[in-house]
């Protein structure tokens, strides 16, 4: 089970880091990182389910005890894996950076407040996440999602 869940960290890894690198971002839109990594049948955007499926690994992965908790220390760990990869940011998009984020914090997952967030708080969230990202209001997440404006 654990290298399992060491291969599914290695594969969602690239996911944490949600808009482009700097590095790529100068050659690409903002966001295609994003798109390229959350994009599961890519076609150049992110559905509702896709963003659903991506959310459950990225639980899955930090679920370290297997429990459907993501408890104050494996919530740490999630924290640190995502402020690890924000670091690389360093204000490329971030208006959809910040908007991201938000919606991975505890606060923004725990609905009922308890200070863990369950598996299914963690998925009926996402709802909530794509909208914030979905800016335009089009029911898909694009590059025309991120950037300026």
């Amino acid at each position: 089970m654990r290298s399992r869940r060491s291969a599914i960290l290695l594969s969602i890894a690239p996911l944490l880091v949600l808009p482009a690198l700097p590095a790529v971002a100068q050659k690409a839109p903002p966001g295609s990182h994003f798109v390229e990594n959350w994009d599961l049948d890519s076609d150049g955007q992110v559905t509702l389910d896709e963003v659903t499926e991506r959310r459950g690994d990225v639980f899955y992965t930090f679920d370290s005890n297997e429990d459907g908790v993501l408890d104050a220390e494996e919530y740490a760990m999630f924290d640190d894996a995502r402020a690890n990869d924000m670091a690389d940011q360093k204000g490329h998009g971030a208006g959809a950076m910040v908007r991201a984020e938000t919606g991975m914090h505890l606060d923004f997952n725990d609905i009922d407040g308890d200070g863990t967030v369950s598996q299914q708080e963690f998925l009926t969230k996402a709802t909530d996440w794509f909208d914030m990202m979905d800016r335009d209001g089009d029911a898909v997440i694009t590059t025309k999602d991120f950037g300026r404006g």
